[in-house]
């Protein structure tokens, strides 16, 4: 087995003279490096100065587009009214982006969840007073109706797997007698077309025209802790 190199310590006079100067050779070209690296540096400190000054003001022009743009939006929304022709004409998808922009309006913290296997919620919203809202969107043709088989599967879920405080269905339709009988009774909230006028059109905001308290009345919508 061959044997890996090892550093040994000078032997004699000769072999330690070598080692010092081998020593100082190193350090004097250490030494010239970095001179010539500052003196680089030093030569060179106009143009970095304006790189980084370019790149403070880009950064700080990107902190600023980005505050405009979250106040455009903050105004769009406080000003946001949609009406029910509008709504007639969307799709489910832009159905639930527009009930996710009314929530923002009210003060919620929003966002959209609908989707293959969203359980149940299409939305939801987090109010520092009010708790967590779940809202199940039902887009209908002009006319159509929304029957209790959605209050059932939002009752089943809105808790369980959401931690909500409330739960609302909401249509650009109608309810069944039933399903608002059944809701009423089970605490799931609804928002048929002449509720969803006075939210999106009217300007009133979803938890006055439901009533939503700051705490819970049901145990069922409390959240796991």
């Amino acid at each position: 087995m061959s044997r890996g190199w090892r550093l040994r310590r000078p032997r004699g006079p000769v072999e330690v003279a070598s080692a010092a100067l081998v020593t100082l050779a190193v350090l004097v070209m250490a030494a010239r490096t970095v001179t010539v690296t500052a003196g680089a540096l030093i030569d060179a400190w106009p143009v970095l100065l304006a790189l980084a000054t370019l790149g403070g003001a880009a950064a700080l022009w990107r902190v600023r587009r980005a505050v405009m743009g979250r106040r455009r939006e903050c105004v769009r929304l406080a000003a946001l009214r949609i009406t029910l022709a509008e709504f007639d004409t969307m799709d489910d998808r832009h159905f639930e982006c527009a009930l996710r922009d009314l929530l923002v309006r009210d003060g919620w913290t929003a966002r959209r969840v609908g989707g293959a296997g969203d359980q149940a919620a299409d939305a939801i919203g987090d109010h520092p007073v009010l708790g967590r809202i779940v809202v199940q969107a039902k887009h209908t043709r002009v006319g159509g109706k929304v029957g209790s088989a959605v209050m059932y599967g939002v009752k089943g879920t809105a808790g369980p797997a959401h931690r909500a405080d409330h739960a609302v269905v909401v249509t650009n339709g109608l309810l069944t007698r039933d399903a608002m009988t059944w809701g009423n009774r089970h605490t799931v909230h609804w928002v048929d077309r002449e509720k969803l006028q006075r939210w999106a059109e009217d300007g009133s905001a979803l938890h006055e025209l439901l009533n939503l308290p700051a705490r819970p009345r049901s145990n069922w919508f409390k959240r796991a802790a």
